[in-house]
């Protein structure tokens, strides 16, 4: 395998992020700590946390504290089933539609009594909500809710039983009202990311156990039980318990989960090591040098529960419009019982209030909102954009700037070779024909990108043999019974040679972008070299153009050197570069653009970006990233492509609007159907009858259901987006 020493200036190994050691000490000596949520505990019992069922995780938050996506959908398919015959029976709605229901001994019980059904079981969580809403002084949609079918259900049982000379059947009105809603929230409920998976996903990064060693041999102990201290062995293929220092063997480590990188790293005695992080090939022996909470990836963890915990203060607008619908309602139905009942009847005072009240909650109202998250939900992932929170969509269409982490999203995330020159009297195609022939026998990432572009060159490759790796320095092996090296400048320091002045001139400039430069050396007399970097991706440069062309900001962070960074910047036309930028400081970097007055969205794909994706407005992680990101995210891309955070701008944009569209629609009925159901127009012989108000208000959800579906006409297909 490939030294670490000859491949140091390679844009891939992030200098911020290889120190772990420096990653920890950042972490836990920032402090953080939150109160208000506490993180799963790191370790033991992890699978059983990570393993959860969505539907049936309980919401602790707002409106829908205690509740659950599965007990809305248990619900409302109940509900909507008894709602059929409730329909069919109902005297008013056959007058409506001009037909008789069937009559037979009990058929007049059918609407009354699964009526009742319909409105203790579907409508529970809506009449307990409004009385939560009562007692905090918060009226919102539960309470308009809970109003609206309390009034519908004592009116009926009235006009059922006779009692007054009222005609107020709303038994039907009841039930396809507790449907709708029912159908609303499970449809909003469904669209609600639950900030717990990130935490769970991080646990879910350590074994339950490790094997300690002892003075007799090994012992499996639990990883609770492990101290610092103590000398663990990790074998190939299984993770560290803890975080620790290699005290013996050397090992390839799979750090992908925590700095979001596929490439391996070589670890040898001395270096550090962290908890999550994989052995692939040998076994090794690891000191502890920190267990459970003073872990770095305990510490990530804290920063992900304190920003998550720092962005849920945001409210539905459909809550703001129920809250104003509620004192409109209840204002309307006050003035039309006292109105009426001086200058009418009480019968007509009753039959006016009632009818106020029933059509004071819209269907229109309880769809509004779900309806278009529902579709932007569905649209988005035929684009392959996961939408995980409800509030990621509002956000997206204010955000001012967005932040890209730069390796493999703006990126590859791989090494690829850039440049090659050779001295006099060696071929450009003769030079890397020789390196891809050193190089064929590895299978580190640098010696892929090598051996991968003589290829796409056509080039022919030399058989080699004897191929050897040098630890720090390079590799080598027999071509065509010549010893060719090739290797960084360790491997020419050890030769004790230097570059021709012809070489040098290209290395330099390759080395003030941050390119990592390899030589090619055939005995002791260099023929060339190549540079290699992680390129840029081609889709890189629309994105970040359409996105200023919108008037959002583009900036990016890494925790590559500051002249690798500003290279790619100044490629991208980037307009802040933040480089060398330690895990725990990218949330930091955050929190100073807010500070700025920004609103930010939150691009990456490692553990060590998951806190500032929690504190971000919107996080967007990227699919090829890690699950811990992509719990800790309002947004995944289920690629790599960042043109799909133009699909996300526009489909927020235009979701936003249709919203407002719905809400006005929904409000503007309530203004003007509520006071004719009152009678205000009663002197000119105009009043809306309760089964015409129960018609508009169906006219009103059509017209909220078809014009949410025009969302489906926004182009999404990151290449169609300009």
């Amino acid at each position: 395998m490939h030294g670490t020493e000859s491949r140091k200036n390679l844009p891939l190994v992030v200098s911020g992020a290889a120190d772990h050691a420096a990653v920890r000490d950042a972490v836990t000596s920032a402090g953080y700590k939150t109160t208000a949520t506490a993180p799963a505990p790191v370790g033991h019992g992890h699978h059983e946390a990570h393993a959860r069922d969505d539907d049936h995780v309980v919401h602790s938050h707002g409106k829908h504290t205690g509740h659950s996506t599965a007990m809305f959908k248990d619900r409302f398919w109940l509900t909507l089933a008894l709602s059929v015959p409730v329909v069919y029976f109902s005297p008013m709605f056959g007058h409506l539609l001009g037909y008789m229901p069937l009559e037979f001994p009990g058929s007049v019980w059918i609407p009354p009594v699964l009526g009742t059904v319909i409105f203790l079981y579907g409508g529970q969580p809506f009449l307990k909500g409004g009385l939560n809403e009562l007692k905090s002084r918060t009226p919102g949609m539960m309470l308009l809710i809970g109003m609206a079918i309390s009034v519908a259900f004592v009116a009926s049982w009235a006009t059922t039983l006779g009692i007054g000379n009222f005609e107020l059947d709303f038994w039907w009105e009841l039930a396809l009202l507790v449907a709708i809603m029912l159908l609303g929230h499970w449809l909003e409920m469904r669209a609600l990311g639950s900030a717990q998976g990130a935490l769970d996903a991080l646990a879910a990064l350590l074994p339950d156990e490790a094997e300690r060693i002892t003075e007799t041999g090994t012992e499996t102990v639990s990883v609770s039980e492990l101290r610092a201290g103590d000398t663990v062995l990790v074998r190939s293929g299984a993770r560290m318990p803890a975080d620790g220092t290699v005290v013996d063997g050397q090992a390839e480590f799979d750090e992908s989960m925590i700095t979001g990188e596929s490439k391996t790293v070589l670890r040898t005695a001395g270096d550090s090591v962290v908890a999550g992080t994989v052995a692939t090939d040998n076994t090794v022996r690891v000191q502890v040098t920190a267990v459970g909470d003073d872990t770095a990836l305990a510490g990530i963890q804290r920063l992900v529960a304190e920003a998550q915990a720092s962005s849920s203060k945001a409210q539905a607008l459909a809550d703001r419009a129920a809250a104003f619908l509620f004192y409109f309602a209840t204002f309307a139905g006050a003035v039309t019982f006292v109105a009426w009942t001086l200058l009418g009847s009480l019968p007509d005072a009753v039959t006016r209030t009632v009818t106020v009240l029933v059509i004071a909650c819209p269907h229109a109202l309880g769809l509004a909102i779900p309806l278009v998250i529902a579709i932007t939900t569905e649209q988005a992932a035929r684009a392959g954009v996961l939408i995980k929170n409800r509030m990621a969509l509002e956000r997206m269409r204010t955000v001012d700037v967005v932040l890209f982490d730069k390796t493999g999203t703006l990126t590859k995330g791989e090494p690829e070779l850039m440049d090659a020159v050779a001295v006099d009297g060696v071929k450009r195609e003769e030079l890397l024909a020789l390196a891809a022939a050193v190089e064929s026998d590895s299978e580190h990432p640098v010696a892929q990108a090598i051996v991968r572009a003589a290829r796409t060159h056509r080039l022919d490759i030399p058989r080699a043999a004897g191929f050897t790796s040098m630890t720090g320095r390079g590799v080598r092996a027999i071509v065509d019974g010549r010893t060719v090296q090739v290797g960084g400048p360790a491997l020419l320091r050890e030769l004790g040679i230097t570059e021709p002045e012809s070489v040098a001139a290209s290395t330099r400039v390759w080395m003030d972008r941050g390119a990592a430069v390899l030589h090619v050396v055939d005995a002791d007399r260099i023929l060339g070299a190549v540079s290699l970097e992680d390129a840029v991706r081609p889709e890189s440069r629309q994105a970040v153009a359409a996105l200023q062309t919108r008037g959002i900001k583009v900036a990016m962070i890494t925790g590559d050197a500051r002249q690798v960074a500003q290279a790619v910047g100044t490629e991208l036309k980037i307009d802040e570069v933040f480089a060398e930028v330690l895990p725990a400081d990218k949330d930091k970097k955050v929190a100073e653009l807010q500070r700025r007055g920004l609103k930010v969205a939150m691009v990456g794909d490692g553990v060590n970006d998951s806190p500032a994706l929690a504190r971000a407005e919107v996080g967007i992680a990227i699919g090829a990233g890690t699950d811990v990101a992509m719990e800790s995210a309002g947004v995944v891309l289920a690629g790599n492509d960042p043109r799909a955070v133009l699909s996300m701008v526009d489909l927020s944009r235009a979701s936003y609007r249709k919203m407002w569209q719905n809400l006005a629609w929904a409000t503007g009925y309530n203004i003007i159907a509520v006071p004719l159901a009152a009678g205000i127009l009663a002197f000119a012989g105009i009043v809306l009858s309760p089964a015409a108000g129960a018609v508009l208000m169906s006219i009103s959800t059509i017209v909220v259901a078809l014009n949410a579906q025009l969302l489906r006409r926004v182009k999404l297909n990151p290449s169609e987006v300009r």
